[in-house]
């Protein structure tokens, strides 16, 4: 699974599971944790400046010695840069702290600050989107995308700027499937990919998912991640440990479409 892909609207491939660095601490914990990952065959790497690990996913795969363009990083603008310049600025310091010539990947991360969710910024995604576009002409970007963007979000980009996002990355798991965005990003040729496809653990215990995955022989978070591949999105996983980080892969089986039903009707999964 991990070298399989999914094509972009641009021609780009893109692997169908990628390996999500969200709340890995810089330093050790990040550098470890994504040298096992490519060890154990992961080649798509996400990240973003917010998370503050950037150096450090950097240095270890650069580490590795795999060939760089036999990877696919991802990075993000933080959400509260919401204008030209300071967009520029950015994505070269991120370009910086990992040391890399380019992207595969660049997302906007939100389109409001995380310290003022559902604010408006439609202008300032204007604005950064269209600094995007010049880092994507010049090759510095191989695709370009948004984050947790809602359908009305995506189309104030589309009707304002010249190129549509090839990527929204939204959080997206058992018991929140989002369809209302998947269906308008389904629609405009947008690859939607999952972050939090195991909902950060909070899903793992619920009776159905448990009941799923003693029929299947494989773990819960096989089956949230194998959900997840079946709704045609990317999913994003991550883990510090070893053994997680092979399992999370380990998905190559075929979920029924009456159990697959069974879990797109799921609600109040959570624990």
């Amino acid at each position: 699974m991990l070298k399989e892909f999914r094509t972009l609207s641009n021609g780009i491939k893109i692997p169908k599971i990628g390996f999500g660095t969200w709340q890995i601490k810089n330093g050790d914990e990040a550098y470890n944790s994504v040298s096992l990952a490519l060890k154990n065959g992961y080649i798509h790497i996400d990240s973003a400046n917010g998370y503050a690990n950037e150096e450090s996913v950097g240095k270890a795969i650069k580490d590795a010695k795999i060939p760089r363009d036999k990877l696919f990083v991802t990075s993000k603008l933080p959400s509260h840069i919401k204008n030209y310049k300071d967009a520029k600025k950015s994505f070269e310091e991120t370009l910086e702290n990992f040391g890399f010539d380019y992207l595969d990947l660049y997302l906007i991360h939100a389109p409001w600050p995380w310290d003022s969710i559902g604010s408006n910024h439609d202008l300032g995604n204007i604005e950064a989107w269209k600094a995007m576009e010049e880092f994507y002409k010049a090759g510095k970007i191989k695709a370009i995308g948004v984050s947790n963007f809602s359908p009305d979000d995506i189309k104030n980009i589309i009707e304002h700027c010249e190129i549509t996002p090839h990527v929204n990355q939204i959080g997206f798991y058992i018991g929140r499937d989002q369809d209302g965005t998947l269906a308008y990003c389904k629609e405009n040729n947008i690859l939607v990919e999952a972050y939090s496809p195991l909902a950060t653990g909070k899903i793992l215990n619920h009776p159905t998912i448990l009941k799923m995955a003693k029929k299947y022989n494989v773990s819960p978070a096989q089956i949230c991640i194998r959900y997840c591949l079946d709704r045609n999105t990317v999913p994003l996983p991550k883990s510090t440990h070893e053994n997680r980080i092979i399992e999370n892969s380990k998905v190559d089986f075929n979920i029924s479409s009456e159990d697959m039903k069974v879990l797109i009707n799921l609600r109040n999964v959570e624990k």
